[in-house]
Formats: structure tokens, sequence, C-alpha cells
């Protein structure tokens, strides 16, 4: 179960820090004063996308802890464990948001993915929202309700993601098929190109070689001019300082002068020994004009390639074998098809037998999920409603990710009427009333410890929203219940009750804390009087908590 929360510079929240309890635990507030804030820094946790903007104004960064009770969780040890974070009986998820967009989220203390958040999340925290009775219209959203209730969730997950290799697999064999036509032309196109390519048989470095040869043979007989001159020039300047280190060694000049002699005498030898090295560089060039012949004709070839495949003439031996790849690949086409087509074949058959085990799964869930939600309906005032979960067939050769069938949720209001789709059938009201009995009748099943229901009883009122309340306080005899209403019928059916509010006039802030019985009675008559509070409601409140 979820044990402390804390928040920081989230949406209006300064610093909140709270610990939480078994049993129910309501949250009210005034409009504004960010009820759901808690609940969206939580979601923020368990893997929700992050948006800059809920970073408080002034603030460079929120950040949300959740620490849970993993102790009596063997899933979500078991989780912890795989994924080598698993520390002792309590789980610490924390995310953090910086005001430019960056996240960043941790399970204890390791760096973690989103996804690996939503994975965990799964297993501690089920959270309905609540916009859950406007969503509830999408056949999507009344499948996954259907699995989560026969328990089918993880074989649909094998169904999606089988039915979506496959028809990978699919898409690369009409590929191959309907290039099949064109292998012949391109294979021979291949051959020319490889043989070409295979004639030059540039090697990596050889370009380099080649460019440079041919620099200095089309250059050879400048090159040995200048530098010819040059060394003749070094040998005449060294002549010269020889005779000026000879006199430079008279006594009469004094010991002063020896730096100076040594400077000289330096200079001397490196014209020497760069004279030198100029004639042994000399030595070395040749007029040769066949070679720069031959060099030029390599060179030109080469270029005359690499214009033709469109690439640079040092791309020349990657091309070839990236040629030479695709040659391989267009001769093992035909061994692929027929390799494709089997794989196919069998990964359909699994497909096949999967989704037939799915049917089975859903078809009997949707029997019980319907009676459960008529029997929920009938304390919601609802009696009279009849409820079908309908399996639309879908022909096994689709392939569908979905299975054999879609779900489609039917309900007729009115005794004798044809059941028809939420959509076109049930009124606002009804819709938030159908909608909190399914989710209802899906926690039944639920295997997260910590429940959160975010205003489901929107639209409820009256003797109604007393039998929400008993049904959410029967709930959390065996989960963790949180619940954020506007219902002082519900809010008093609570083991525990925190009060939003918020404060400040040019920056507002929020703030929560746990109520006391005096001051649930004085919070439970705002939410019954509105502005004007009086005896009267505070004995309604009274009598409201006395009744639970």
């Amino acid at each position: 179960m979820l044990t402390d929360l804390s928040i920081r510079d989230y949406a209006i929240a300064q610093r909140l820090d709270i610990e939480l309890h078994s049993g129910m635990t309501c949250v009210t507030g005034e409009t504004g004063a960010g009820k759901s804030i808690m609940l969206d820094a939580l979601g923020l946790c368990i893997g929700d996308r992050a948006d800059a903007k809920a970073v408080r104004a002034g603030a460079d960064r929120a950040e949300i802890s959740a620490l849970f009770s993993v102790e009596q969780l063997p899933l979500a040890q078991a989780w912890l464990e795989q994924a080598a974070l698993l520390q002792g009986h309590e789980c610490l998820i924390r995310r953090t948001l910086t005001a430019d967009g960056r996240s960043r989220a941790f399970i204890n203390g390791t760096p973690a993915t989103l996804s690996q958040c939503a994975e965990l999340g799964a297993l501690l925290v089920d959270l309905h929202s609540q916009h859950a009775h406007q969503s509830l219209m999408r056949r999507s959203v009344q499948r996954d309700l259907l699995d989560a209730f026969a328990g089918s969730a993880d074989e649909a997950k094998a169904v999606a993601e089988e039915a979506t290799a496959i028809r990978a697999l699919q898409q690369e064999l009409d590929t191959l098929r309907s290039a099949s036509n064109e292998l012949a032309e391109r294979r021979d196109l291949l051959n020319y190109q490889i043989d070409e390519l295979s004639e030059l048989s540039l090697g990596d470095t050889e370009l380099e070689v080649l460019e440079s040869d041919q620099s200095l043979l089309s250059n050879a007989s400048w090159i040995m001019e200048t530098v010819h001159g040059i060394a003749e020039h070094c040998a005449s300047l060294s002549d010269q300082l020889r005779s000026s280190v000879s006199t430079l060694n008279d006594d009469r000049l004094g010991s002063k002068i020896g730096d100076s002699r040594e400077l000289v005498a330096s200079s001397q030898i490196q014209l020497e020994e760069a004279a030198a090295e100029l004639r042994r560089f000399l030595d070395g060039i040749d007029l040769d004009p066949q070679r720069l012949s031959e060099v030029e004709a390599r060179l030109d070839l080469a270029y005359g390639l690499a214009r033709k495949h469109r690439i640079r003439p040092e791309e020349l031996a990657g091309h070839l074998e990236t040629l030479s790849s695709e040659l391989d690949n267009l001769d093992q086409g035909s061994q692929r098809l027929s390799d494709l087509e089997s794989e196919i074949d069998r990964r359909h058959g699994l497909w096949t037998e999967q989704a037939h085990g799915l049917t089975e799964l859903r078809r009997a869930g949707a029997k019980r999920l319907a009676e459960r939600t008529m029997e929920l309906l009938s304390q919601l005032a609802m009696e009279r409603c009849q409820v079908d979960v309908g399996l639309i067939a879908i022909e096994a050769s689709k392939l569908d990710p979905r299975g054999l069938e879609e779900i489609e949720i039917r309900i007729a209001t009115n005794p004798g009427s044809h059941p028809g789709p939420l959509s076109k059938v049930a009124s606002g009201g009804e819709l938030s009333r159908i909608s909190l009995a399914l989710q209802v009748a899906v926690s039944d099943n639920a295997t997260a410890p910590t429940m959160i229901f975010d205003e489901v009883d929107v639209g409820v009122g009256g003797a109604v929203a007393d039998v929400v309340g008993n049904l959410l306080k029967t709930l959390s005899d065996n989960v963790q219940v949180l619940c954020v209403t506007h219902l002082p019928q519900v809010a008093a059916k609570g083991h525990h009750h925190i009060q939003v509010s918020k404060s400040g006039d040019e920056v507002v802030t929020s703030g929560l804390h746990y109520l006391t019985h005096t001051e649930r009675v004085e919070e439970l008559s705002r939410m019954l009087g509105g502005a004007v509070v009086t005896d009267v409601t505070r004995e309604n409140a009274r009598e409201l908590l006395g009744a639970t």
C-alpha cells in the first residue's frame, strides 16, 4: 500500500508531505484548492507523461516521491527482484521535472524509465479517473475492462503481440514477392557494377597514395629545380657560417662571446643537415612519365566510377561491400520467401490457438461482469437496468490484434427495450453510475493494493451518493482506497479525511491535513450548505458521520 507521499513545487503545491493509512481515505476541498494535485503527482510516479507547465511558478523543478510497502505484495517484490531493485519491504518511486521540460525517474534510488515506472505502478496502484464515464464509450476501454475483470489481460497482450509480429513478417513477405519480378534485372545490374568495382580493386588507402604520387610526379621538374636551389643556398650559407665560427674562436674575443659562438656553430650544423636532407629528398624523385600516366589513368577510372555511383571516390571500397551484400541477399531471396511462408503459417496457428483461449475467458467473464454490474446498478437506483457485454466476432483471417472479437457493452435503461450502445442509450447521470458500477465490479478482482477514485461520483446525488460511499468503503476492506469527492455522503464514509486548502493572494499555494472529528463536521457542513454553514448543516453532518 501507499504509505507516504511527498510533493515539492508541483502545480500550486510548494511543499506537501502526507502519511497515508489503510482503509478508505477521502480527500475534499473547495473548487480550485487542488484536490487532484495529490493524485496527479502520484500519477507521475507511476509513469504518466510530464508537462513542464506543472512546475510551480518561480521554481526550477518539481519533485514527487511515493513510498510503498511491498511486504505483502509478491508480484511487486518479484518485479523488483527481477529488475535488481528490491530493497527490503519498501519501494520508493521518485520523479523530478524541470521547468525546461526535462524529466527523470528513480526506483529505490536507481534511475528508471517511464515504462518501468508504469509496469511497477500497475502492480501498486489502480487509478480511476473522473472522466472514466466519458472514455467508457470507447470500445477499446470496454475491452480492457472486460479483460481486467475476466483475468485475461495477459492473454490479450500475448494475442496482440503475436498478431503484430505476424503482420510484420507478412509485410516483409509481401515486399519480397512484389519485388520478385525485378530481382533478375537487379541481379544483372549488381553483377555488372560489382565486376567494375572489383576490376578497379581500390584499397582503403590507395586513393590517398595515388593522389600524392600524381601531385609529386606531375610537378617533378619544378620540385627538383626548387629543392636543388634551396639545397645549394643552404650549403653556401653553411660555408659562410663555418668561416664565422672559425673567426669567433679567436681568443682575443674573450670568453663572453662563447654563447654567441655556440649559436652560430649550431646554425652552421643545422644548415649542413638541411642541405643533406634536401639532397636525399631529391634522390627519391624520379622523372617517370610512364608512371605518371599509369597513376593518372587509375585516378581517372576511380573518379569516373565515383561519379557514376554518385559517391565520393574514397567510398568506392565500402560501396563494393554494400553491393556485394545486396547481391547475397538477393541470392538468398528465394530461400527467405520459403522460410517466411513457413514461419507465418506456424505462428498463425499459434495465434489462432491463443485467440480461441482468450475468447473462452472473455465469454465467461462477460456473463459474470454483466451480472455483477446489474447487481451494483440495482444499489444505485437503476434496478431495472439490463446490461449485456457482447462479443462481436472478427474474422480469424484478419489476424486482428484484438483477438477474435470486439467488445461492446450494451444497456437497456427501460424494461422491455432492446439493449443498445452506451453512447446512444444512457444519459449523462446514468452513464456516470454505470461507469462507477463497472469500475467497482472490476475492482472485485483488483490485484493492485491501492485504488484511487478521482471524483468518479460526479453526477450522483441524494440516496445514491450514500450507496456510492458504502460501495467504496466496502472495497476498502480488501484494498487501500483514496477517494477525491465533492459529495458529503461519500466523504462521511471514509476512515480518514484529508482536507485540501489554498492560501495566498499573489502567490497561491495548496496545503492539506487530516481532519479531526470536529473539523470533519465543519468540512461536511461546508459541503452540505455551501457558503452558509448553520447549526442545521452541522447537525446533518454529525448525522452523516454517525451513520457510518
